[in-house]
């Protein structure tokens, strides 16, 4: 009796790994747990009006701030998509947000998404849609990444992230794409 438990408790062990390894690689709401979007409504909303992919967006916001509309970073930057308090003055000059002040910016994601997404487009427009040009941009300011192209510090191609010369927007992007991308493989839409 003893034997019999013991065979079938070798059986069975391997059978249940096998079934949990399947259901966490197969599972899309395990990933959607790890990897869950808040304030989809906002970011929807205001990618819609920017024309920009509300994944990409949902990307940025991972990074910068992991959801938590009132961060602040070391050196400054404020909100969900921590913008510096300089580049918001600056963006709030540029467009006409009604009377939407910094320290909105800085407290309400929706504020924070707003000029982070406009930011994010202008990147985009300034570097014809090259992706991982305007996410660098975004982290690091767009003279610099200019200054890299222009000497040739890098080529501003998705598959050269590692001549960024920065440590930190070189990791900046690559977390970007890489949440951006497992976005894209667990969300049709959000």
């Amino acid at each position: 009796m003893n034997r019999n438990r013991k065979k079938r408790r070798r059986l069975l062990l391997p059978l249940l790994l096998l079934v949990l390894v399947v259901i966490l690689v197969q599972s899309e709401w395990l990933g959607r747990m790890m990897y869950p979007i808040y304030y989809k409504e906002e970011i929807r909303s205001i990618a819609s009006r920017y024309q920009l992919d509300p994944l990409l967006i949902a990307a940025i916001i991972r990074v910068e701030s992991n959801y938590k509309a009132e961060a602040v970073s070391p050196k400054g930057a404020l909100g969900i998509m921590q913008v510096m308090p300089e580049t918001a003055e600056w963006i709030l000059s540029k467009e006409d947000f009604g009377s939407l002040t910094i320290q909105e910016i800085s407290r309400k994601p929706e504020a924070g998404i707003l000029v982070g997404s406009w930011y994010l487009r202008e990147m985009l427009r300034q570097f014809d849609g090259r992706l991982a040009v305007s996410l660098a941009a975004y982290n690091a300011g767009p003279g610099k990444v200019r200054q890299w192209l222009n000497e040739n510090i890098w080529d501003g191609e998705q598959s050269s992230l590692n001549d960024i010369p920065y440590g930190e927007t070189r990791h900046y992007v690559q977390r970007i794409l890489y949440y951006y991308n497992k976005y894209k493989k667990l969300y049709d839409e959000i």
